[in-house]
């Protein structure tokens, strides 16, 4: 899943935490360092001061032993048994002794021990200071740490805004041309860089766009005007071939159907220019429109699709609705659910319902499956066994103008027997 983090708050939180882990390793490693070195300067010391020790007093035993670093004593093996009880067990070398005194402080000691020439010598180191010390060093890095960490902050606050300003501007730009509307060039008003090279690529890109959406308009425009006059050469001449004396039942059955499919191109257009304008509410004009009747002429212009198949097409209005929408948009609508429904039912029936909600559009067809019932409204999708040879754009077409209107288009199977139920929601 991609982040949705802003770009300046991925930028401060990431120099804040390379600030702060580079500060944190360089602690850890001074420190670790440091303890190492130190033990072992320490250990070499006191081995090298006892060991100078113990020849000092083999050299000349009536001259004390000493230590220029710390506490020294020297022990033979007749006098060893005044030295501690943890001491006299202990070989060569240097040696971790951990007490508790009589205070009830415990004190952490370095004890070098060497035997040599029947002598021994011990040399004891208090590192308890020096580990109080460690203490101090350590909590002195932690704040230090911290510090480099809040400056890396501020310091990544500064530089995010220093070099996501001209970034910003150009998000502001493009923020202020969705709310008006009208976009305006962007190169001019950056430097040579390559926020201005996307500036750049933006002003080419909307002016492709732009261009493209006016050629489309000029085309739509073009088209209906073209289209509309012969379908209103064709209405006309219908209408006086109707009004004909000696005009025989085939033939006016014929007229009427020219008729019907006269006025459903006029209403196809209009509904496409409706499209093409990317308003994002329908107008209405004023409109109501009757939703029985829109049904009505629908299932009667759609009936020589039944042909010889054994069906019946029944309208049952429940509860009269009205719709503040042209007439025209709504028969475009049900005549892509219900022509669907009459072309993909063999037999059986296709029921039109309207009620207070909207329409519901049922037949006895094969049906639909559960997870193709979204994708039906995709454009260049046709159900399966599909027919003839249509684009698969009907239903595309209703969905985009059920948009327009804020009404909801749905496709479902029926749950009591094969068949499918389109459904028409009124917002």
């Amino acid at each position: 899943m991609q982040s949705r983090r802003k770009l300046r708050f991925r930028l401060v939180v990431s120099f804040a935490l390379f600030g702060f882990g580079l500060s944190a390793l360089f602690a850890f490693a001074a420190l670790n360092i440091r303890s190492r070195v130190e033990d072992q300067l320490v250990t070499a010391a006191l081995q090298q001061d006892v060991d100078q020790a113990v020849e000092q007093v083999h050299k000349d035993p009536s001259k004390p032993a000493g230590s220029e670093l710390v506490e020294a004593w020297m022990r033979s093996e007749r006098t060893l048994y005044n030295m501690p009880l943890a001491w006299q067990s202990l070989d060569s070398g240097v040696h971790d002794i951990y007490e508790t005194d009589s205070q009830g402080n415990k004190r952490h000691y370095k004890l070098a021990v060497r035997r040599k020439y029947g002598l021994i010598g011990f040399v004891r180191y208090d590192v308890t200071r020096e580990e109080l010390g460690k203490r101090q060093l350590l909590v002195s890095v932690i704040g230090a740490v911290f510090l480099f960490g809040l400056l890396s902050l501020a310091i990544g606050l500064w530089l995010s805004r220093k070099v996501l300003k001209p970034v910003s501007q150009l998000a502001q730009r493009l923020r202020e041309f969705r709310r008006l509307g009208k976009a305006e060039p962007l190169a001019q008003e950056f430097a040579d860089d390559e926020v201005g090279e996307l500036a750049q690529a933006l002003d080419d890109y909307a002016a492709r766009l732009t261009s493209m959406v006016e050629r489309d308009r000029e085309f739509n425009s073009d088209v209906s005007h073209e289209l509309r006059t012969p379908l209103a050469v064709i209405a006309s001449t219908t209408e006086l071939l109707q009004g004909s004396p000696d005009l025989t039942p085939k033939l006016a059955e014929r007229l009427k159907r020219i008729e019907r499919a006269s006025r459903q191109a006029t209403e196809l257009i209009e509904a496409l220019l409706l499209l093409s304008r990317a308003e994002r509410r329908g107008p209405t004009r004023g409109e109501t429109t009757d939703v029985a009747k829109v049904a009505g002429d629908v299932i009667e212009s759609q009936r020589p699709q039944v042909r010889d198949k054994p069906i019946a097409v029944h309208l049952d209005v429940r509860t009269p609705v009205s719709v503040n929408a042209p007439a025209s948009v709504l028969a475009v609508a049900l005549t892509n659910l219900i022509g669907n429904a009459i072309k993909y039912t063999l037999e059986g029936e296709v029921r039109v319902e309207i009620d207070a909600n909207g329409i519901e559009v049922i037949d006895t067809g094969p049906g639909i499956k559960p997870e193709d019932a979204e994708r039906l409204f995709q454009r260049g999708v046709r159900g399966e066994g599909a027919g003839g040879s249509g684009a698969g754009l009907g239903l595309a077409i209703v969905r985009r103008l059920c948009e327009l209107y804020g009404w909801q288009v749905a496709m479902r199977p029926r749950s009591d027997r094969n068949g499918a139920i389109a459904s028409l929601v009124f917002g």
